[in-house]
């Protein structure tokens, strides 16, 4: 008789968004007809339980005796996701994607491990992800953008087609990026951040902060 894998799941972060992703994982778990356990990772000392989940450390985590560690990260900060995913990765637990069943993804499109696809998202055709994407509740990515790893959309942002996102950029809530085209792609620059309900209608160098309709640097008028 074939004994099943123990594995558990965690996810990184028992704050607000933490909370919102975990119920999507559960949900994962009970249509895969699985038993397996599911934790929050927070080395918050205080937090025993989190809406109903038990809360362990990240070395808790790591040293629990399990055949299988898969993990999601649920922290904003895309340093710190990035930081925290190698550790994880390094001692080999295994990122997942966590995804609403409603979103939508077209065709020809790649997406990296580790992203968090929230209700209401939508990735049209031909789009390139990196690795541990953020996309928040009614986001979406259209046809032929680039983004890259540890990248964050805040609610409803809309990303048109022919985007470039670089590595650890932020889109604030509601923020709009114009459309580019193959030759001239709209490029938002590594470490950048969009604001809240920016229009983005031309190129943010790395590590900017633009804010505004149209979106221009802060402090620059």
């Amino acid at each position: 008789m074939e004994v099943a894998m123990k594995k558990i799941y965690g996810v990184v972060g028992a704050g607000g968004f933490g909370r919102e992703v975990i119920p999507l994982v559960k949900k994962m778990i009970d249509d895969s007809g699985e038993t397996s356990e599911l934790v929050f990772i927070d080395d918050n000392d205080a937090l025993d339980k989190v809406n109903g989940y038990k809360v362990m450390s990240l070395k808790g985590f790591l040293d629990a005796d399990f055949d299988e560690k898969l993990f999601n990260i649920a922290i904003g900060d895309s340093q710190t996701r990035e930081r925290i995913s190698s550790e994880m990765v390094a001692k080999g637990a295994k990122a997942i994607t966590v995804a609403h069943d409603n979103i939508v993804i077209l065709d020809n499109t790649i997406i990296g491990e580790g992203a968090i696809l929230c209700p209401f998202v939508t990735v049209t055709s031909n789009a390139k992800i990196g690795k541990f994407f953020h996309a928040n509740i009614y986001s979406y990515v259209a046809h032929d953008c680039i983004i890259g790893d540890y990248v964050t959309f805040a609610p409803s942002v809309k990303c048109n087609g022919s985007v470039i996102v670089e590595d650890h950029a932020y889109i604030g809530t509601g923020a709009v990026i114009k459309q580019g085209t193959p030759k001239r792609p709209i490029i938002i620059g590594k470490g950048a951040i969009v604001g809240m309900g920016s229009v983005v209608t031309k190129s943010v160098p790395p590590g900017v902060t633009v804010f505004g309709n149209p979106a221009k640097p802060l402090g620059k008028g």
